[in-house]
């Protein structure tokens, strides 16, 4: 039973979707698909401006994506104590300073922890050091926990796997490390704030009773009740609070980053959180940057029946009549303008639909076109490895559902350009 459990856990906390059989990868099987309309609000008006998309067409489609798929966010506050619980000034070789900062969320006589690790460049060099007096910062999640991202014995583990209160496989360290290329993050000169996504929101049909779900007794049983990817999404924004307090961050230029289900946690909490300049979407597919109207790799009713934790229930609706759905991801997109928006794909990674991951960010250009912004140039698709840097940028890569260096060199150039620092700037 154990070693079951253990399975369970471990598929879950790596972030990898167990490709079924019935799903479809014949682009000659997509049916013909009307999407909704992103700039004709509910009462017929076309939006022809700026004015126009603030005040009345983003706050339908923000009621609209939360009532029909991620979970209207609860209004009340919980609060917060935040305690940095270690420091080390010389870590990974003196290049950073590494703090582990504890944060206790309290609520209806309630406590839920979540421990941030948090990597700060000690030395900027060339450029940067002129450009620079505090940090640009990457925020997100982490899968297998903070243990795990890196060999340093004395990261602790996350609050999550210290409930479980097991000792295999794991807690083993290091095994997460690809996916975080710390050294080369902090020598490019940003910060790195990461958590474990299960200290939130455990990711379980019922991780809702040990989550932050408890702290907010308003958030009822309705269809458009809140689950994990809202809660994950809130979670962002209270990191995003800690590091818009510190010295050393620059609270003008946060990217949030996320990778497959929290690639999704990463658009709905950038769609809200306006702090958030840069938005990247990492392979976060159906429910993420992936039209649903396509039926392509994961559909919606495959999502909802494996995680049924993630959505709010009005989502299930749509299992098997995604043609019905009264909105898409494209519109998703759309509200983070006129912010930077991201989405990456894998070449590799059918499943999670690229061309369309592409096609929603291309359909949501003309919104930052309202703004004198760039979308996306083209409903056809670059090639591999030829990355389109403009105001929503894209890149497929060659490989599988992975966050490699070449994702992570590309986010890089692309928040310099967005920034303003050294080679890169301008787009």
């Amino acid at each position: 039973m154990k070693r079951t459990l253990l399975l369970l856990l471990i598929m879950v906390t790596t972030g990898i979707y167990a490709q079924q059989p019935e799903a479809n990868y014949d682009e000659a099987r997509v049916p013909k698909y009307t999407l909704p309309e992103l700039l004709t609000c509910e009462d017929g008006t076309t939006v022809t401006t700026v004015r126009q998309w603030e005040r009345r067409r983003r706050p339908e489609l923000m009621r609209i994506m939360a009532d029909g798929e991620y979970g209207r966010t609860p209004k009340a506050k919980v609060k917060v104590r935040y305690e940095v619980v270690a420091e080390n000034r010389q870590a990974l070789n003196g290049k950073a300073t590494q703090q582990q900062v504890l944060f206790t969320f309290s609520g209806q006589g309630r406590e839920v922890k979540a421990l941030a690790l948090v990597y700060i460049p000690n030395h900027l060099s060339g450029p940067q050091q002129k450009q620079r007096s505090r940090v640009p910062v990457f925020i997100g999640y982490n899968f297998p926990g903070n243990h795990a991202i890196t060999d340093d014995p004395a990261v602790r583990f996350s609050p999550f796997f210290e409930r479980l209160n097991i000792d295999d496989a794991l807690l083993q360290r290091a095994r997460g490390m690809s996916r975080w290329p710390l050294s080369m993050i902090i020598e490019r000169g940003y910060a790195v704030v990461t958590m474990c996504y299960n200290d939130i929101f455990p990711d379980n049909a019922d991780g809702a009773r040990q989550s932050v779900l408890t702290l907010f007794p308003e958030n009822t049983d309705g269809d458009a009740r809140w689950q994990a990817l809202g809660a994950w999404a809130w979670g962002s924004s209270r990191i995003a609070d800690w590091v818009c307090r510190q010295r050393w961050a620059d609270a003008h230029k946060l990217a949030i980053i996320g990778h497959s289900r929290q690639g999704k946690a990463a658009l709905w909490a950038g769609a809200q959180d306006t702090r958030f300049e840069v938005v990247i979407s990492n392979e976060s597919g159906c429910g993420g940057a992936a039209l649903s109207k396509r039926e392509f790799g994961e559909r919606v009713g495959r999502i909802t029946s494996s995680f049924p934790h993630w959505f709010c229930p009005a989502f299930t609706r749509y299992s098997g009549r995604e043609q019905e759905l009264p909105f898409d991801q494209h519109q998703l997109l759309a509200l983070v303008a006129p912010r930077h928006l991201y989405v990456a794909s894998a070449e590799g990674d059918q499943w999670s639909d690229p061309r369309g991951e592409y096609l929603a960010a291309y359909y949501a250009s003309p919104v930052y076109a309202l703004y004198g912004l760039r979308g996306l140039p083209s409903p056809s698709m670059p090639a591999i490895h030829q990355p389109i840097h403009n105001d929503i940028a894209y890149h497929i890569r060659a490989g599988r559902h992975d966050v490699t260096d070449y994702d992570w060199l590309q986010y890089m150039d692309y928040c310099d350009s967005v920034f303003g620092y050294g080679r890169h700037a301008g787009h």
